[in-house]
């Protein structure tokens, strides 16, 4: 599984994607623009953004109705109401809130700020203010990806959809996956012999949400507009393991 040599690279000069773009059309056409193409094991990191804009994600705030509920907490967490009525329906449950934040159990298991939904870089109607919801189903969207890059460049691939998560004990946000296909999510590394040829108990590692971070150096945070970074010298041999089958559940979790 370990790779000893990585090589991450941002495609530049990406369209803006709007509702109904074919995002795999368009990676195919930015590796063609620079004579690269996807090999064995290549993994495709893509920002959350440009799969939800194409998959018309982007609400109109102004065309939301907000409800007793969504009034209630908008009231109590001093946000805008249109907003909140977006979290309410994008979640399952509120894990947390005061004023200024709302922490979410997303629809997909997700424990996250605002149940995903940002304002910035919508890409929406001039003078409108808009927000942007994640994928109706982020593995599902990573697969139905990955189908048309392999069947483009005969080769099997990995896919990553990548957002912005915040950390509960630690400051600042960093790359996460909330959807994958081809790869192992996650790799679980329990009975196998450590340096000392002790067995190892407990170690499970974040495949997934290790690629997903490193490709976030190149993505950047704010105006890079480099939503697609290919990671090149992964290896593994472990089956595929959705982002949807390592939510850790709530009866696991020590801390909500």
């Amino acid at each position: 599984m370990t790779a000893t040599r990585l090589e991450f690279f941002a495609l530049e000069d990406l369209p803006m994607v709007q509702h109904g773009d074919d995002v795999a059309a368009l990676i195919i056409a930015g590796l063609e623009s620079i004579g690269a193409r996807l090999n064995k094991q290549d993994v495709v990191i893509i920002a959350q953004k440009i799969v939800s804009k194409a998959e018309g994600r982007l609400f109109v705030l102004d065309d939301v109705k907000v409800g007793a509920e969504a009034a209630k907490l908008a009231e109590e967490t001093e946000k805008d109401p249109r907003v909140v009525e977006l979290i309410l329906q994008e979640s399952q449950s509120i894990v947390r809130s005061r004023p200024g934040l709302i922490i979410a159990e997303h629809r997909l298991g997700f424990i996250m700020a605002n149940a995903g939904i940002d304002k910035s870089n919508t890409g929406g109607p001039s003078g409108k203010e808009c927000a942007l919801l994640l994928p109706l189903d982020s593995d599902v969207s990573a697969g139905a990806i990955k189908s048309k890059l392999d069947a483009h460049f005969g080769m099997e691939v990995g896919v990553i959809i990548n957002d912005s998560f915040g950390r509960p004990w630690r400051q600042g946000t960093m790359g996460v996956a909330i959807g994958a296909a081809g790869l192992p999510s996650i790799v679980d590394l329990r009975g196998e012999p450590d340096l000392d040829g002790r067995e190892l108990l407990v170690s499970i590692s974040g495949f997934a949400d290790e690629i997903a971070a490193g490709a976030s150096l190149l993505m950047g945070q704010g105006n890079e507009g480099r939503p697609v970074v290919i990671a090149k010298g992964l290896n593994w041999t472990k089956p595929e393991v959705s982002v949807a089958d390592i939510i850790r559940p709530a009866e696991g979790d020590l801390f909500r």
